[in-house]
């Protein structure tokens, strides 16, 4: 992460985590089973950035709907859809253009 405050506000404000702990340039987020640890690193470029998660959820229908309604950005090359590899995926980039891709298998 770059910034702990965008960092912080993109997660527990549009994604619904919480967070578990901030030790200064280290924090720590979660949202029901998943836990995200970040690090501070002021020179990340985000257009170089290859950072990436993938999410596993049972409710990728409703969590797609709920980021909608909140004006989430979805990345505009991966809305929700049905992959050859049997899962029902969508991706977002979070502040740093971290991707976050969630899945659900069918």
């Amino acid at each position: 992460m770059r910034n702990k405050t965008a960092t912080k506000k993109f997660y527990l404000d549009d994604l619904n985590f919480t967070e578990i702990a901030d030790y200064g340039d280290y924090l720590l987020l979660r949202k029901d089973d998943i836990e995200i640890h970040f690090f501070e690193f002021k020179e990340l470029d985000p257009k170089t950035n290859y950072g990436q998660v993938y999410i596993r959820t049972n409710n990728i229908d409703e969590w797609y709907q709920t980021l909608l309604e909140k004006k989430v950005l979805i990345h505009p090359n991966a809305p929700l859809q049905v992959k050859p590899w049997g899962q029902k995926e969508f991706s977002l980039l979070d502040p740093d253009h971290n991707l976050l891709t969630f899945g659900q298998s069918l």
